[in-house]
């Protein structure tokens, strides 16, 4: 009888063994054939709410801090708070299109607007901070709102994508949210740098001329919040522009630019821009390379300023770039960085050398933001 049972399909441990794993494996089969997208879709909800917790985290930081740090420099005589709060709010409208003509203007306006409005704002509840204080808590104010901003898109999506239970939009926000992480991870790395008046990887270009203008040179106001001196390269007459320092300030080269064009009545053989550049991930920080137009980031006004003047007066205009991540650009200055500024000097030399001759007339535009860096 017993070697009976055992012979039935049933009666060996061993097949009874192998039917269970059986039926398991098809039963999950089944479950992930079934329910496989919305295993999916709630493990990638998941991730993205890993990630905005620590985008909480950062920008709930950066408030933290500048809040602190406009107590400490301002010294106000009330709490800062809630007009902080109002400023993370802050927005620009930007000029319509539909007639493209003027629409250069309209966007300096609106920016030269809004940068009075935040740095009246932040003189408001820091009192006595001076010009260069002031400065660097208005870049540390902006990183601290680029944080915000980047944690309310990302958390706008997640919240529509877990309503509409929509896998493509859950998908989109999965796919490029190691590049939002990056840019989050590059802003909270300003914030130091910003709060201590340390130079950053933008100001390379400001660096480059802060070393030609030299110690001594005689310095002279040529556009808001832009300083031009001027010296000689290589037996040439240079201009030497840069915003200026050492407070958190990006200037306004091109108008230095367009207004020194115009004081020469275009008698300039040539305009050399010098400026950090985005490099390619295998690409070396600080590796430097040349090309031909404006060298310059940012909405475009300034760029737009020195093409158009530039062609009016038919002046090639030569780019020396230093190449940078993201990272590296917003976060304190590496030595990779610090030592290309004077391999960029030397490039800008041979650049003045081969394509000018013994008194002409060059200008040299470092580009990039200056705090940190005199003058």
């Amino acid at each position: 009888m017993d070697t009976l049972v055992n012979q039935l399909p049933f009666g060996n441990s061993d097949n009874l063994s192998g039917l269970l794993i059986n039926l398991i494996s098809l039963l999950m089969f089944m479950v992930f054939v079934f329910y496989g997208g919305r295993i999916q879709l709630y493990n990638s909800l998941y991730q993205i709410r890993k990630s905005l917790n620590k985008l909480d985290a950062a920008r709930q930081s950066a408030r933290s801090r500048v809040i602190q740090s406009v107590k400490d420099v301002g010294k106000p005589t009330e709490d800062p708070e809630q007009r902080i709060d109002q400023l993370m709010e802050y927005s620009i409208i930007e000029p319509t299109s539909m007639d493209p003509v003027g629409i250069v203007s309209k966007l300096e306006h609106l920016l030269d607007t809004y940068d009075d409005e935040l740095k009246g704002s932040i003189r408001m509840v820091a009192p006595q901070a001076d010009e260069v204080q002031l400065n660097n808590l208005s870049n540390l104010f902006e990183a601290a709102y680029a944080l915000d901003i980047l944690y309310k898109v990302v958390r706008h999506f997640y919240l529509y994508g877990r309503k509409t239970k929509s896998p493509y939009i859950i998908m989109q926000l999965q796919m490029v949210l190691p590049l939002l992480m990056e840019s989050a991870d590059a802003f909270s790395g300003a914030l130091t740098a910003f709060s201590e008046g340390q130079p950053i990887g933008d100001g390379a270009g400001a660096l480059v001329a802060a070393k030609l203008i030299g110690e001594n040179a005689q310095l002279r106001k040529i556009a808001e919040d832009t300083i031009v001196a001027e010296t000689k390269i290589e037996g040439r007459r240079a201009f030497v522009l840069k915003a200026q320092g050492p407070g958190g300030n990006v200037g306004k080269p091109g108008e230095g630019v367009r207004a020194l064009l115009e004081e020469t009545q275009g008698k300039v053989r040539l305009v050399v821009m010098i400026d950090g550049g985005l490099k390619l991930e295998g690409e070396k920080t600080g590796e430097i390379v040349e090309g031909v137009g404006a060298a310059i980031g940012g909405p475009g006004v300034d760029k737009f300023k020195i093409e158009e003047t530039a062609s009016k007066y038919k002046i090639p205009v030569y780019a020396v770039v230093l190449k940078e991540s993201n990272k590296e650009a917003l976060t304190q200055m590496k030595k990779e960085i610090a030592d290309s500024a004077e391999r960029a000097i030397a490039v800008v030399k041979r650049i003045v050398t081969q394509f000018t001759a013994d008194g002409d007339t060059v200008i040299v535009a470092g580009i990039g933001n200056t705090i940190g860096i005199k003058p």
